[in-house]
């Protein structure tokens, strides 16, 4: 099947959470990861600061890691559905400045949404706006049937 058109796509957070195997996933629910607005275009998500510290108080780089492949993740199995699912395959990021407090908001933006794979830049802000994190995911599209689907 060729790409789903945006209409086909669109789903609502809790619709796409209910239709997931795991929900959330463990990770992200211990890491208080809320999905806000989500299409194979562009994924919204917050996490909280608090409880994904390292040992200074400041927000840890692999919990910034772990939102940014949340939400390309999530835009990537919208992307692939319903005969492909998407599996992370790269992920890189550059840390650009602490946050210390509140909740950090991550932006996925498709910079690819091919047949075989997609890809996602996101932008992690603190509540002031100012980048946090920048992230780029890769996930390739297997077929569904591959694992039982």
């Amino acid at each position: 099947m060729g790409r789903m058109s945006q209409e086909q796509t669109d789903v609502s957070v809790a619709d796409y959470i209910a239709q997931m195997p795991q929900g959330m996933g463990g990770l992200n629910e211990k890491m208080g990861i809320e999905l806000l607005e989500i299409s194979a275009d562009r994924v919204v998500g917050t996490m909280p600061v608090e409880g994904n510290t390292q040992p200074y108080g400041l927000l840890h780089g692999g919990a910034s890691v772990v939102l940014a492949e949340t939400l390309g993740s999530v835009g990537s199995a919208l992307h692939a559905q319903p005969d492909r699912l998407a599996v992370g395959v790269d992920i890189n990021a550059t840390h650009h400045r602490a946050a210390t407090g509140g909740t950090v908001t991550g932006v996925a933006t498709a910079i690819h949404l091919g047949r075989s794979m997609a890809s996602y830049e996101v932008v992690i802000s603190d509540e002031r706006g100012r980048r946090v994190c920048t992230s780029r995911i890769t996930c390739t599209l297997l077929p569904a049937d591959r694992f039982g689907g």
